[in-house]
């Protein structure tokens, strides 16, 4: 699902509420989390999952094509830990006990494998 598709659920799930309140409610949602998560906090949605960011310490690397030494500076990464819900309903669909409709950009990437395979 793409954030365009998001919208348009919402909307279409709540036909009170014009385009413009949907994309403001939806903008104000992803600038909080981004927010707290630059400002080195944690999300927490329960039922969902946690966002965190993790500290990767500088390091030095290697360039592959010369093979020479690069400094690699520290950053943050975006973590995400699902709930408890989600994994169990991720585990249960893995398993077949649940029928998961595949996403539109995964059934075609399955045939194009399969007629590359062919």
């Amino acid at each position: 699902m793409v954030r365009s598709e998001l919208v348009a659920l919402l909307a279409k799930e709540n036909p009170e509420l014009s385009a413009q309140e949907i994309e403001k409610i939806v903008d104000l949602f992803f600038e909080a989390v981004v927010d707290q998560l630059a400002a080195g906090g944690r999300v927490e949605l329960r039922g969902f999952g946690a966002f965190s960011t993790r500290l990767h310490e500088a390091r030095t690397g290697r360039n592959p094509r010369s093979g020479a030494a690069v400094p690699v500076p520290a950053k943050r990464s975006v973590h995400f830990k699902p709930g408890k819900a989600m994994r169990e309903r991720l585990i249960a669909a893995a398993a077949g006990m649940i029928k998961a409709a595949p996403s539109p950009a995964a059934a075609s990437s399955t045939a194009s494998a399969e007629a590359r395979a062919a």
